[in-house]
């Protein structure tokens, strides 16, 4: 590795309305490092990162690439610089053919200036080949797997000959063979020389992938160090400020009524060799439960909760009941009439309202309830978007702050929040703290346990283990669609779930 600078980031500073969200953070990155910066949610980390790559122009300090201060009027200006940044969200268009999306904007042209599909597909694919990427350049990007578009976000950073990547939590959303992949793809750059900084709250990625790692801390520089130097329980400390070891979730409660009954569900897969995606599952629920769903990527934990809200494209087969009662939700509407409630997975997709503020956000399921004769009442909106910002402890710069601004804890909060006005008596939760760092973590485990103690019944799946054995009363495996286990507290290991689990 070259001992040389090639980023100087220097007295960087950042406001959104009132929010400090940067405050004089300087540090340097060498040419050729892998840089882990580590911080909680709404540490500043993704700001820091869209100002290097262009993303946001107006903002405090100097930046140096190379020795020389830059000032990017844009992403075009940092690209021409050779810096590239994937986002933690994917930013392809889902319409457009892959080689059409590593291009875009610069699409190749012949003689005649019309643009070249041909060159265009032939180059796109040589830089999928280099990635370990068989897919057909010519496919549309939103037919792929998560693991492959951000590979064909990679062969974009690539196409441009960024000497400079960001990547903002890569493997948030892939499985453990994607992210074998990928470590190697990032081996491969770095072999190149490719300079690195990488955002994640994943501790054994940091630890395997980083030469350093850089700690933020409510907008502010903290620490940065070899990472051979430190620990995982040290970064986690400087991340937080704490030992998270002294953070109480609280007592449990005792195990209510039956809320939730569920017997025989299935649910067809049509055109798969397998031929259903859930099978003859069976499981109960309590109220002041939280029941665990565990399993391996595809093994069916989006497709149960998806089936018990309505909201599966087949109709399962099966029965539910709730509260004694058999219902058959064919939409979420009906499963919100009869108190059932759904977290999803994806929360820029399927999750948060990007045009609306935090108030609407929160109050967008109830507003029915909120009105005042034919009219909306202002007032009552705004109160309870107020009790839920209260209860849940969201960091907002008020209610009418733009729910972009907010880190990507406090927006699942608000999500929470909505579904808390409906007066659920089930709440499912599907993974609901991916792309969230291990503060605002032990934040939602708390709200997850009080809302227990208050008679909800809670279904949460996670793709972590430690997660699921931390919050779960009991939990149910599924493997390839099929219940395969139910374990008590007292009986539940990794051990025990992985075997079952696979």
């Amino acid at each position: 590795m070259i001992a040389d600078t090639i980023i100087s980031i220097q007295n960087i500073g950042k406001r959104f309305a009132a929010v400090k969200a940067l405050d004089g953070v300087s540090f340097d990155v060498s040419r050729g490092e892998l840089v882990a910066i580590c911080g909680e949610n709404g540490a500043g980390k993704s700001t820091l990162m869209k100002i290097l790559s262009g993303v946001y122009t107006e903002y405090e300090g100097t930046i140096e690439i190379d020795g020389q201060p830059v000032r990017f009027t844009g992403t075009r200006d940092a690209e021409d610089a050779g810096i590239s940044i994937i986002h933690q969200e994917l930013n392809l268009v889902e319409q457009l053919s892959v080689a059409a999306n590593i291009f875009l904007g610069r699409e190749p042209r012949n003689r005649f200036g019309m643009r070249d599909d041909r060159a265009m597909q032939l180059r796109a694919n040589e830089l999928l080949r280099d990635l370990e990427c068989s897919i057909d350049s010519r496919q549309l990007a939103g037919s792929l797997r998560v693991g492959d578009q951000q590979l064909v976000e990679i062969a974009k950073a690539l196409s441009v000959n960024a000497r400079i990547l960001v990547m903002d939590e890569p493997t948030s959303a892939l499985t453990e063979s994607e992210v074998a992949r990928l470590y190697r793809v990032i081996a491969k750059l770095r072999q190149r020389g490719t300079t690195i900084l990488y955002i994640s709250h994943k501790m054994e990625e940091v630890f395997h992938l980083s030469d350093r790692i850089v700690v933020l801390r409510d907008g502010r520089f903290i620490t940065q160090r070899e990472t051979k130097s430190m620990t995982p329980n040290e970064v986690t400390e400087c991340m937080v400020g704490r030992s998270l070891d002294t953070i109480d979730l609280g007592p449990r409660g005792n195990r209510g009524e039956k809320l939730l009954e569920v017997k025989g569900l299935g649910l067809r897969w049509p055109g798969h060799a397998r031929g259903y995606r859930l099978k003859d599952i069976g499981f109960e629920l309590y109220a002041g439960e939280v029941l665990g769903i565990a399993g391996l990527m595809g093994a069916g934990r989006t497709e149960l909760l998806e089936s018990l809200f309505g909201a599966s494209k087949e109709t399962p087969s099966g029965e539910i009941y709730l509260c004694g009662k058999r219902i058959q939700p064919s939409h979420p509407k009906e499963a919100i009439e009869e108190g059932i409630a759904l977290v999803t997975e994806d929360r820029k997709r399927l999750g948060i309202f990007t045009a609306m503020n935090v108030g609407r956000n929160i109050s967008l399921c109830t507003l029915r309830g909120m009105r005042s004769g034919p009219l909306l009442s202002d007032q009552k909106e705004r109160d309870a978007g107020a009790s839920m910002v209260s209860k849940l402890k969201i960091k907002t710069d008020g209610l009418r702050a733009s729910i972009l601004s907010l880190s990507g804890g406090n927006q699942q909060k608000c999500i929470v929040g909505r579904w808390l006005l409906t007066n659920p008596k089930v709440l499912l939760l599907d993974d609901p703290t991916r792309g969230v760092d291990v503060g605002a973590k032990a934040e939602l485990y708390r709200i997850i346990r009080e809302l227990c103690n208050e008679g909800l019944g809670v279904i949460v799946t996670s793709s972590e283990l430690p997660e699921i054995l931390t919050l779960s009363d009991r939990v149910m495996v599924l493997n390839e669609g099929r219940q395969t286990a139910m374990f008590s507290r007292e009986e539940a290991t990794q051990a025990k779930i992985i075997q079952a689990a696979t």
